[in-house]
């Protein structure tokens, strides 16, 4: 069964890195203190200039299942989580199912801990083409999420 799993991962990567989204806009939201603020993107699928669908209805799951394995690459243990964080663990096709859910007329991908891993991100994705990624206590990470899927390269200290 392992062999299915990483086909169908495979599959979900390569749809969710070609589905097409702008940015509409970012927010900073204050925490209990400083280090746990949480961040709101506003997303947009836009429509197909021939077709008028957007690229959620064939790529939604893929595009969740990206942001679920990158938030989930970034993620580390935090206090008594330590004891099922395990080095070198990746974010599996069961571990995303487990996380979706419809609500309200909306596709939802919504983590907590997964297996040791502190990731606290939350995605809505909506019929109209809208959607929202949120994160909470995890810095900036859902930006450079995104700029990685738009194709932009962080940057990085080089060392002399």
């Amino acid at each position: 069964m392992a062999g299915l799993d990483r086909a169908a991962g495979h599959q979900l990567l390569e749809t969710g890195t070609v589905v097409e989204f702008q940015i509409t806009g970012t927010e900073i939201l204050e925490g209990p203190d400083a280090a746990e603020f949480s961040v709101r993107i506003g997303l947009e699928f836009p429509p197909d200039a021939e077709s008028e669908e957007n690229d959620l209805g064939w790529g939604a799951f893929g595009f969740l299942f990206v942001i679920g394995v990158m938030s989930f690459a970034d993620a580390r243990s935090r206090e008594s989580s330590a004891i099922d964080y395990v080095e070198g663990d990746a974010f599996q096709v069961g571990d995303f199912i487990v996380c979706l859910q419809w609500e309200n007329g909306a596709l939802r991908f919504d983590t907590d801990y997964v297996r040791g891993r502190r990731m606290k991100t939350h995605v809505v994705l909506r019929p109209d083409g809208t959607g929202t990624l949120t994160t909470d206590g995890r810095g900036k990470a859902a930006i450079r999420w995104l700029e990685r899927l738009k194709g932009k390269k962080s940057l990085q200290l080089v060392e002399p």
